[in-house]
């Protein structure tokens, strides 16, 4: 009788404490759900508060300078923008106003404002004082959300972030002010940044101009959406698997992804940071010249100053105004993931009128393709098997769009590695995806990990050496994915990651657009392995008729400006041809 007694007693205490400890977990998990719910909404209301301002801002300029030409100012590229701005023909602060009112129509469209920064009404009363005046006078400028700005909060989409203002401002950010520019907003990013859709908990989800049931790409995706739109002619967005090129290929402008160090991304915030995780900041505008202008007005003395990581190499007008011919290697494929027909028939199109103007173009191969996403980059991003990235997820509420991507996060490495296996007979890309997301094992194999990545930059830069090449001209993602999508198919970063894990500049460019004849041949895409990932593109890209289509221009390490030469060269040529680019 004592035994069974005693017995019962322990199963009770058990079975009582299980039932506690049930119990406080979800307590606990509401109670962080609400915390979290609640600084969604004080997040909210203080966007809602700084457009409130904006509008009332806007107004109150109306009030005192009555009517203003807002169509001739906003058709204006950067370089004669800049020019009236320098010359007193136009008043930075008419200007801002101008653009500020537009951004606010482009907004209440698509959704890509995070934050007004009002002290931009200060920066430009401050500009009139000033006798020198520098190569960004009186423009304004958006800024991606993740960069830093004195007295705002730069949150990555994610809650973990939110109610912590910038002590100061990010070295980027300064060295614009410095050159006259004048930030003015910042934009919408996706939850964590590490996707190319552009939605989060905090703001929702940010439109195509083009198209509103098509993503704006991401993470720069604010950026692209308001450039796009037409409220800003010039911005910075970040790069660290091809968050400037993607929401540039997907909403016909360009932007430019510098290789490591040539910018400071000090002040940068990202929630994963890393040798293999470099969120390099970038120029994102409407044409080429306008990146040019960028780059050479921050690669200056202010930059080197502040960050002296950054070598102090300034920008090289020679090279990019050379009217030398190039030797251009291509491809249209890369054998791993079968671009839409529209991209291959935009890399063709591009390719014949640069060998039509003078160029010499030659086939180009990139070496072990798959190695190189899976091994290389994604091993090393997620070198910890993404455990520190879903780490910041656990206050938030995640974002219906990330769900199946941060579910590979969460999986321990173990479960990844037997999954893999198991389906690796059936679809061996997405189980080698599943795979190279176990991260590096221990601190040997990271070590061997940086050791394999030097090794392939050699074997590429061989490769381009042995064809006497200047630049690369390659396939983009695109066109704009419908919303929903990009978190399905993370392999569509293989065609702008390749280029990080190289440390090579690349540049994006819209070259044309999406004909029905390109859909209709959508509807047979098989893609290279005919599994769910090239099943997903179909699904994922239909009804793209009329949107923009931008290829890839790639140049080697430290050359930003031959990248951007290649740039100039190709919106040459097509703007030649009469191509309308939207």
């Amino acid at each position: 009788m004592f035994w069974f007694l005693l017995e019962f007693t322990v199963n009770h205490v058990l079975l009582s404490l299980f039932c506690c400890f049930v119990a406080s977990t979800i307590v606990l998990k509401c109670y962080t759900q609400l915390r979290s719910r609640i600084k969604i909404d004080r997040a909210q209301k203080l966007r809602d508060q700084a457009l409130h301002l904006m509008e009332g801002r806007i107004a109150d300029f109306k009030k005192q300078h009555g009517d203003i030409d807002s169509s001739r100012i906003l058709s204006l590229p950067l370089a004669e923008l800049v020019a009236h701005l320098k010359e007193g023909s136009l008043n930075p602060e008419t200007v801002l106003h101008v653009y500020m009112e537009k951004t606010l129509e482009v907004t209440k469209e698509v959704n890509c404002l995070t934050d007004f920064l009002p002290d931009c009404e200060v920066q430009v009363q401050e500009l009139k004082k000033q006798q020198e005046k520098g190569l960004l006078f009186g423009v304004p400028i958006s800024i991606k959300d993740n960069a830093g700005y004195k007295g705002h909060n730069s949150h990555c989409g994610l809650v973990h972030y939110l109610g912590v203002e910038e002590a100061e401002d990010s070295v980027i950010v300064q060295v614009l002010k410095k050159q006259g520019a004048v930030p003015f907003v910042k934009t919408n990013i996706p939850q964590s940044l590490i996707n190319f859709d552009c939605s989060n908990s905090i703001f929702g989800q940010t439109l195509n101009p083009h198209n509103h049931k098509k993503t704006c790409g991401g993470s720069s995706g604010g950026e692209g959406a308001l450039i796009a739109g037409g409220g800003a002619i010039l911005g910075v967005g970040t790069d660290v698997l091809g968050s400037i090129r993607m929401p540039s290929s997907f909403c016909g402008i360009c932007g430019l992804k510098p290789c490591g160090d040539r910018l400071s991304d000090r002040g940068i915030l990202s929630p994963v940071s890393g040798k293999s995780a470099v969120n390099m900041p970038g120029p994102m505008a409407r044409d080429v010249d306008s990146l040019a202008l960028f780059m050479k007005a921050v690669l200056c003395d202010e930059l080197f100053q502040l960050d002296p990581t950054v070598p102090p190499v300034p920008f090289n007008d020679e090279i990019y105004h050379s009217k030398r011919s190039l030797t251009v290697g291509f491809y249209d494929t890369d054998g791993y993931f079968l671009p839409h027909p529209s991209m291959r028939r935009a890399v063709q199109e591009a390719k014949t009128l640069l060998e039509e103007a003078g160029h010499k173009l030659v086939p180009f191969t990139p070496p072990r393709i798959e190695y190189a996403l899976n091994e290389l980059c994604i091993r090393g991003f997620f070198a910890d098997g993404g455990t520190t990235l879903a780490d910041k997820f656990r206050p938030d509420i995640v974002d219906p769009n990330l769900k199946q991507q941060l579910l590979l996060y969460k999986i321990p490495n173990i479960v990844k590695k037997i999954a893999s296996f198991f389906i690796r007979p059936m679809f061996p890309r997405i189980a080698n995806h599943v795979e190279a997301h176990s991260g590096c094992s221990s601190i040997k194999d990271l070590w061997n990990h940086y050791t394999a990545v030097k090794e392939y930059r050699c074997d590429y830069m061989k490769e381009w050496r042995k064809l006497g090449l200047d630049a690369l001209l390659c396939p983009m993602l695109g066109p704009a994915f419908n919303i929903g999508h990009p978190g399905k198919l993370f392999a569509g970063f293989g065609f702008t990651m390749l280029f990080n894990v190289l440390n090579f500049p690349a540049g994006v460019l819209p070259v044309t657009t999406v004909t029905a004849e390109d859909e209709e041949e959508l509807k047979h895409y098989m893609g290279y392995y005919n599994d769910p990932w090239d099943k997903e593109v179909i699904k994922g890209m239909e009804g793209g008729v009329g949107l923009p289509v931008g290829v890839q221009c790639v140049a080697l390490p430290w050359q930003e400006e031959q990248c951007l030469r290649l740039m100039k060269e190709v919106e040459t040529v097509m703007r030649g041809r009469g191509n309308k680019l939207q």
